[in-house]
C-alpha cells in the first residue's frame, strides 16, 4: 500500500519473467531435466512438492531420478514423464538448492538446480496510499473499458478520496488453487480434477499457480510454478480423504502469500461442506482482507450436493474478498466459467489514492467504489486494514553476580522477564559480545594531584585491556569537560588524552556525564560510560556545584540514552550515594577502592563485568509505540542470585 508498490510490482514482474524460463540441463544423449516446481518461496513453512520433468530417449529407459535439498538426498520417484517428491520446507528463511539428478539405463546422467532465496519480510508502516484492482462489468456481464478518473467515485469509511491514478491494466497474477480434497468430494474428483485443471489451459505467460490441496489441512503445497503440466500434474495426484476445514484452509492459504508483493488470487474449489473448523467466518476473513487477495469460488456438487448452507458461505467469501462465486454443475460450463475467471481477474482498472485518515493503527478501512452509470457492477476489494504499528522488541542487557558479586553462569531457563507487571516470552537469550563503545571520564581536578601517576598508570592498564573491536574515548573534566576525541578503536589518542590530565579547578562531574551520554547516545549498539573521581559536583572553592547539569536532569538523561555506567568513587571526600544511584540506575555498578593503589584492580573488575553481562529480547505484551517508560523486572529461579539491569526502557514513539 505504499506509493513505491508500482515500483515494487515491476520486480516482481521481472522475478516472475525471469521464474518462468525453462532451463532444460542436457548432456547431449536426450536426457533432460527441468526442475518446474518450487519457482519461488511463499515463507510459510511446511510440506512442499518438488517437481521436475524429464525427458529421455525413447529406447533408453530411466534408471532413477533423485531430489537433493542442499546435496542431501530427500527422496526418488519413479512414475513419470513428471516426477515429484514431497520435502519439508522447515525454515524459508535460509537459502536452499534443489538439484534433480536423473540417471538412464546406460548410465547417461543429467540434471537441473534452482537456488531458493531466503524469504524476506517486510514490515509496513506507513499507508501513504492505496492500491485497488477493480473490475467493472455492464449487465452482460462483460469488462467496460474507457472510464477515466471523473468516471469513478470512491470513499472509504464514507469520506470521498480524490484519486491519484485511474488506467486500465491487463496484469499477471499469483493463483492459489485451494482444492478440497475432502472425503465429501470422493463421487466428484473427476469433476474436481476437470475444474481445477481446466485454468490452467487459460493462464498466460505470466501468471503462476500455487496448488494447495486441503481437508482438515492443507496437503503438500506444488508451486509457484508457470508449468501447466507440473499443475495439471498437481491436481491429478490429489486423492479425497478425511474431513472438510473450509474456514481453517482460508488463513492457511492467505499466508501462502501475505507477505508478498503483485496480484493475489485464491479460487477456492469445493463442495461448501464445512465439517471440522475451528476458524470463525469473521476471524477467516478478515485474514483473508489482511492479505489483500481475492477470492473466487467454484462450486462443484459433492457427495451430498451443495446445501443452501454451503451456498451462502461460499459466496459470503467471495462477496466479501471482492470476487465471485461460480457454480458449474456440467462439464460443459466449464469453459464458461473460467472464461469469466479469468476474464474477471485480467481485466482491471487499476486505482490508486491517498487516504485522507493517514494514522498508522490497524483498523479496517470500508471503501466504496461505484461509477456514473447504475448500471454497471463493480468489483474491488470492499476495504484494507491500515498498517499496524511495527511491533515493539526491547533488548535488555544485564549481569548477574552471586550474593559475593562474583559472576555466576545461567540458563534461559533460570530466567523470568516482566514488563510492567507482566511476564513476557523470551525469544533470545545470549551473552552480550557485541562491540562496546565506552567513554572514560577522568576527574583531573585539583584534589588529584597527589594521585595523578597512579590514575595515568590505572586507566591506561583499563584502555590495555579492552578487546580491539571495541571503541574508547576519553574525557577529562574539572571546571570544564574536555572530549579530545571521538569513540574509536585506535588507543594512541586515548593514551596520549590521559598522559595529558593536569589537576586544576573543580568538579563538574554532572556535566561530564551527562556530555558523555549525549555522545554515545549518538553510536548504535552497546554503550558504556566510566567514571573517575575523587571528589563531589563543585566549583574550586567548594561553595557551590560545578556543573550546569543538576543531578535530576542527569537522571533524565541517563533513562533517556540507555547507557551502563560504572563509577569509581576515590577518597573519603566523594558523593557515594549519588555516584551508587547513578550506576544502578543505569544497570552498572559502583566502586568504592580504599586507595590509589587499588585503582586497577577495579578497572579489572568493570572489564571482567563486560565481558559476562547477557542480553535477553522479546516482543512487548505492550504494542503501543507511546514513547513511555516499561519497567521490566529480570527474575531468576534462584534467589541467591543478584540482577542488575537498566529496569526498564522508553517504548519508541512513532
Amino acid at each position: 500500500m505504499r506509493d513505491a508498490r508500482f515500483r515494487l510490482l515491476v520486480a516482481v514482474l521481472v522475478a516472475i519473467a525471469a521464474a518462468s524460463v525453462s532451463r532444460v540441463i542436457a548432456d547431449g544423449t536426450g536426457l533432460t531435466v527441468r526442475i518446474t516446481s518450487p519457482m519461488g518461496r511463499t515463507g510459510v513453512p511446511g510440506p512442499v512438492r518438488i517437481v521436475a520433468q524429464i525427458g529421455n530417449a525413447a529406447d533408453t529407459p530411466l534408471q532413477s531420478v533423485k531430489f537433493f535439498v542442499n546435496r542431501t538426498l530427500v527422496g526418488e520417484a519413479v512414475k513419470g514423464p513428471v516426477y515429484a517428491v514431497e520435502w519439508s520446507d522447515d525454515n524459508p528463511f535460509e537459502a536452499t538448492e534443489i538439484t534433480v539428478e536423473a540417471t538412464d539405463a546406460t548410465g547417461h546422467t543429467a540434471h537441473d538446480a534452482v537456488r531458493l532465496e531466503p524469504f524476506e519480510f517486510v514490515e509496513t508502516a506507513q499507508v501513504l496510499s492505496v492500491l485497488l484492482e477493480a473490475s467493472v462489468q455492464d449487465a452482460q456481464g462483460r469488462f467496460v473499458p474507457g472510464i477515466g478518473a471523473d468516471g469513478f467515485a470512491l470513499e472509504e469509511n464514507g469520506v470521498r478520496q480524490p484519486l491519484d491514478v485511474v488506467r486500465p491494466e491487463t496484469l499477471p497474477a499469483t493463483y492459489t488453487l485451494l482444492v478440497d480434497s475432502s472425503q465429501s468430494m470422493a463421487r466428484s474428483v473427476d469433476f474436481l480434477r476437470e475444474a481445477a485443471g481446466r485454468l490452467a489451459l487459460h493462464l498466460r505467460p505470466l501468471d503462476r499457480v500455487l496448488v494447495a490441496p486441503f481437508s482438515l489441512t492443507l496437503g503438500p503445497i506444488t508451486g509457484p510454478t508457470t508449468d501447466r503440466a507440473t499443475i495439471a500434474e498437481a491436481i491429478a495426484s490429489i486423492e479425497p480423504r478425511g474431513g472438510t476445514a473450509i474456514l481453517d484452509a482460508l488463513p492457511a492459504a492467505a499466508r501462502l502469500v501475505s507477505a508478498t508483493e503483485g496480484r493475489h488470487v485464491i479460487i477456492l474449489v469445493t463442495d461448501g461442506y464445512d465439517e471440522g473448523s475451528a476458524t470463525t467466518f469473521e476471524d477467516a476473513i478478515k485474514r483473508v482482507q489482511a492479505s489483500g487477495s481475492t477470492v473466487y469460488v467454484i462450486g462443484i456438487a459433492g457427495t451430498a450436493g451443495i446445501s443452501i448452507k454451503g451456498q451462502r458461505l461460499l459466496k459470503a467469501i467471495a462477496a466479501a474478498t471482492g470476487g465471485r462465486a461460480l457454480f458449474p454443475s456440467r462439464d460443459e460450463q466449464l469453459a464458461e466459467v473460467h472464461d469469466r475467471l479469468v476474464s474477471d481477474v485480467s481485466s482491471q482498472y487499476l486505482i490508486t489514492y491517498t487516504p485522507t485518515n493517514q494514522q498508522i493503527d490497524g483498523t479496517w478501512r470500508a471503501i466504496s467504489l461505484v461509477t456514473g452509470n447504475p448500471a454497471y457492477t463493480v468489483r474491488t476489494k470492499p476495504g484494507y486494514f491500515a498498517p499496524r504499528p511495527p511491533p515493539v522488541h526491547p533488548i535488555v542487557e544485564f549481569t548477574i553476580t552471586d550474593a559475593a558479586r562474583q559472576p555466576v553462569a545461567i540458563s534461559r531457563d533460570d530466567l523470568k522477564v516482566v514488563e510492567d507487571g507482566v511476564e513476557q516470552r523470551i525469544e533470545t537469550f545470549n551473552e552480550a559480545t557485541s562491540p562496546v563503545s565506552i567513554i572514560l571520564a577522568l576527574d583531573e581536578s585539583g584534589s588529584m594531584r597527589k594521585a595523578a601517576g597512579a590514575v595515568k598508570a590505572a586507566a591506561a592498564s583499563f584502555v590495555a585491556a579492552l578487546r580491539p573491536e571495541d571503541r574508547l574515548a576519553v574525557m577529562r573534566f574539572s571546571d570544564r569537560v574536555l572530549l579530545e576525541h571521538d569513540p574509536s578503536t585506535a588507543r594512541s589518542e586515548s593514551l596520549e588524552t590521559i598522559e595529558a590530565l593536569t589537576p586544576h579547578g573543580g568538579t563538574a562531574l554532572y556535566d561530564a556525564l551527562h556530555d558523555a551520554l549525549v555522545r554515545l547516545k549518538r553510536v548504535d549498539g552497546r554503550r558504556v560510560a566510566v567514571v573517575l573521581t575523587d571528589g563531589r559536583d563543585e566549583n574550586n572553592a567548594g561553595t557551590g556545584p560545578g556543573s550546569v547539569t543538576t543531578f535530576d536532569q542527569l537522571l533524565t538523561t541517563l533513562r533517556e540514552t540507555q547507557t551502563t555506567v560504572f563509577t569509581i568513587a576515590l577518597g573519603s571526600n566523594v558523593d557515594r550515594a549519588h555516584l551508587e544511584r547513578i550506576a544502578t540506575e543505569s544497570g552498572g555498578d559502583s566502586y568504592v577502592p580504599e586507595t590509589v593503589d587499588a585503582l586497577p584492580a577495579e578497572y579489572a573488575r568493570i572489564i571482567e563485568d563486560l565481558r559476562r553481562r547477557y542480553v535477553v529480547s522479546y516482543t512487548s505484551t505492550n504494542g503501543a509505540r507511546d514513547g513511555a517508560w516499561r519497567d521490566v523486572d529480570i527474575r531468576t529461579s534462584r534467589a541467591e542470585m543478584v540482577v542488575r539491569s537498566r529496569g526498564g526502557y522508553f517504548a519508541p514513539d512513532r
